[in-house]
């Protein structure tokens, strides 16, 4: 009974993960035609003073400007991670978990639909890059800005020992360790009580 209900689709979790990447699709595609519409390319346009400053560009590379040159191998990865995505999302029964795949499938999707629909052609189209932070060498947009919190996400449950189920894999080994027995404790008791064995 407890392997068919992990085994079991949360609904709940793949209605969660869905809205989150739908939102961050169409946020960060608007915001990037609000941007081609409004800006040339290069135009630099101070938002809190140098803290914040939108320079529009466009970047043939990966998240970040990474790989600058190499945009059809970063097709090819984002494709092949958005159905790792879709394939594991069934497994998902945390909410957490939900957004944080949420983000990552949104973010992927929103410079993907970039780097299939954008100049110079299909597959090699060039992402809309246009948020500049003093402290950081690189222009970006919304949809890194979700992947790069989605890793962040992954890395606190990962460290919290937060499975994909919600529950937290140490606690079993927490509650035999302070166990005053141990974890071996009912097995030495059973031998006491049977010195002489079954056999």
């Amino acid at each position: 009974m407890e392997r068919s209900a992990g085994a079991k689709v949360s609904v709940r979790a793949i209605i969660v993960l869905a809205s989150v990447a739908v939102f961050v699709f169409l946020v960060d595609q608007a915001a990037k035609a609000a941007v081609i519409s409004h800006l040339t390319e290069g135009e630099r346009v101070p938002v809190i003073g140098n803290l914040l400053v939108f320079l529009y560009t466009r970047n043939p590379g990966a998240a970040f400007s990474i790989g600058t040159g190499s945009t059809w191998i970063f097709t090819i990865i984002a494709i092949g991670v958005l159905i790792f995505v879709i394939w594991i999302a069934r497994r998902i029964h945390s909410i957490v978990w939900s957004i944080v795949f949420g983000l990552l499938l949104g973010g992927l999707l929103g410079n993907l639909f970039d780097r299939l629909f954008r100049p110079p052609a299909f597959g090699q189209g060039e992402v809309v890059d246009f948020i500049k932070i003093p402290l950081l060498p690189a222009i970006f947009n919304l949809a890194d800005s979700a992947i790069v919190l989605a890793m962040a996400l992954f890395l606190v449950q990962t460290l919290r020992g937060v499975g994909l189920n919600g529950q937290k894999h140490v606690a079993a080994d927490a509650s035999a360790a302070a166990s005053p027995d141990g974890p071996a404790g009912p097995v030495e008791t059973t031998e006491e009580k049977s010195p002489d064995g079954d056999a």
